[in-house]
């Protein structure tokens, strides 16, 4: 494993993390101050920049789309597609915010309903608090953080397949910095973007870990302690390690694919046995806020009216799907090869996107409909409980309740194994040589063998970092590193929005199409690398 492993890019990330974590088990409340004081700083000093980049990068997209570059196909002419448009979908959805919607959709239009921004004199708990409600959540977790991924995906698969750049970061930045980022420099942004992507799918196994072992104890009553949790947590690892063995096409496509129908069902279970009218009325009147108000709402920083509203939440999401973007990005854009620009767009961001919309409307809209109708009991329960079980409670005022929510169990269950699959997969491939030198392509299931060990050693970092976290320390200290690799990471797509969009400036000649051919991905050319690995393997045995 070691001799293949990329050290500057391994152990910078993998050693502060374990420092960190150290240090909020020695010293919770020092941890959490100094976190706080940097987390807050960020979001205050620049957190305008974070707004103002989520909105060109949506603007980006559009314009990619419709320009002569969204004609390129990733690859070249000839190239193949890796996966059907189906299984793509799938993985998107499946690898990026499914995980996070699951949870979020019941507990955060409740927040927006009794607290919305001081400064735009919106009554709490009124008609017009639940379209700002809805509208809200289209916008937190539709097309804004689907572009987000998808600008720097787009940018890194035409480096990485049609300019022949290599697993790197510092591809990202080639057509306007040339390869001055690849090498030891890309490395070292490489190990930054690692460590934040690490933090944030601790936090977030840990969240969803503990909401997992307090719907088994809803079933078995075994508790959430640390037992509990350590058993749910092992469960994921184990299934994910079993996935990652079978390879991309076979694992994470079978997995994804799987999960991807159950959201589905479980959307329209929500939608014929829920307050089906009020869900579609909700649904389009909040879309047409959501439409109006976009340009108003991306750019609200509270600034004028010192409004501390947006820091903790649009603002907050900005910077959490920044930090999870570039090597997101890198996953994304590996499977793309064989379709063209404009598809990724299709099903990278609009379809994924309009799937959001639909959920969260179905789900969100049921919420705020038992909320407004019931005299703020749901919003009782939320300050209560928490978030994680307001799901269950929107399931239990549904036929088939307990049904309902062991099948929810399950979807759950299997979008973290998912996610914690696709994720690791671009942090082994990141972390190795053999990714440096040759293109991803149909074949790379034979380099992700000699990957395993990576994968699975990270996977098992941070599961139990996870539980370290939620069983003793409290998983708020994770989420605020995770927040901070938002600031790195926010430099990191503002370059790479500027690549995209010199690219749109060059045409399909900058794209590698017509300038460079002898650089653009073959088939031939992966076959004539693997052999030569081997052999060079062969004489090192």
């Amino acid at each position: 494993m070691f001799h293949r492993m990329r050290p500057l890019v391994f152990w910078p990330p993998f050693i502060l993390l374990m420092l960190a974590v150290a240090a909020s088990i020695i010293d919770l409340q020092g941890f959490l101050a100094v976190t706080g004081r940097l987390n807050t700083a960020i979001l205050e000093n620049v957190g305008w920049l974070f707004s103002l980049t989520s909105l060109a990068m949506v603007i980006t997209c559009l314009i990619v789309f419709l320009s002569p570059l969204g004609r390129t196909r990733i690859g070249g002419e000839h190239a193949r597609p890796m996966l059907s448009a189906w299984r793509w979908f799938s993985i998107t959805l499946c690898t990026t915010v499914a995980v996070g919607i699951m949870f979020w959709s019941t507990a955060e239009p409740l927040y927006h309903l009794h607290s919305p921004p001081a400064s735009l004199d919106i009554t709490a708990n009124s008609l017009d608090a639940a379209r700002f409600s809805l509208s809200t959540m289209f916008l937190h977790w539709s097309f804004t953080p689907y572009a987000i991924y998808t600008v720097p995906a787009v940018m890194f698969a035409i480096a990485h397949y049609n300019m022949g750049k290599p697993f790197s970061l510092g591809s990202l930045f080639t057509p306007i910095l040339g390869d001055r980022l690849i090498g030891r420099p890309g490395r070292l942004l490489d190990a930054l973007a690692l460590f934040a992507l690490v933090c944030g799918m601790a936090s977030s196994l840990g969240t969803g870990v503990m909401t997992l072992a307090g719907g088994v104890d809803r079933f078995l009553g075994t508790g959430t302690g640390p037992l509990a949790l350590g058993v749910v947590t092992l469960a994921i690892v184990t299934l994910f390690t079993a996935s990652a063995a079978s390879g991309l096409q076979r694992g994470i496509a079978t997995l994804s694919a799987l999960n991807a129908r159950a959201f589905f069902v479980f959307m329209a279970f929500i939608f014929l046995f829920g307050p089906t009218r009020d869900i579609l009325g909700y649904g389009v009147e909040s879309s047409g806020a959501y439409v109006g108000q976009f340009l108003e709402k991306s750019l609200f920083t509270g600034a004028l009216a010192d409004d501390p509203w947006p820091k903790s939440w649009s603002i907050f999401y900005w910077a959490n799907w920044m930090a999870w973007a570039p090597i997101t990005a890198l996953f994304l854009g590996r499977i793309s090869r064989g379709y063209t620009v404009r598809q990724f767009m299709l099903i990278n961001l609009v379809a994924p996107a309009l799937f959001a919309i639909a959920y969260v409307s179905v789900t969100s809209g049921s919420m705020l409909h038992l909320d407004l109708t019931g005299d703020g009991g749901m919003y009782a329960l939320l300050q209560e409980n928490g978030p994680g079980a307001m799901v269950y409670a929107l399931l239990d005022e549904l036929p088939l309740g307990g049904l309902s929510a062991a099948a929810f169990l399950a979807i759950a269950f299997l979008s973290y194994v998912t996610a914690a699959d696709s994720n690791t997969e671009a942090i082994s491939q990141l972390c190795s040589n053999d990714s440096q030198t040759a293109l991803a392509g149909d074949g790379d299931d034979d380099n992700a063998a000699g990957r395993l060990p990576l994968k699975v050693l990270w996977g098992t970092t941070i599961g139990a970092v996870a539980w370290i976290m939620t069983s003793f320390v409290g998983v708020d200290g994770i989420k605020m590193l995770s927040n901070l690799g938002g600031f790195p990471a926010l430099l990191i797509v503002i370059l790479a929005t500027a690549s995209l969009l010199r690219l749109v400036s060059l045409g399909t000649a900058g794209a590698g199409m017509e300038r460079t051919p002898s650089r653009t991905y073959s088939e031939e050319a992966h076959a004539r690398w693997q052999q030569r690995r081997r052999l060079a393997e062969a004489e090192q045995g």
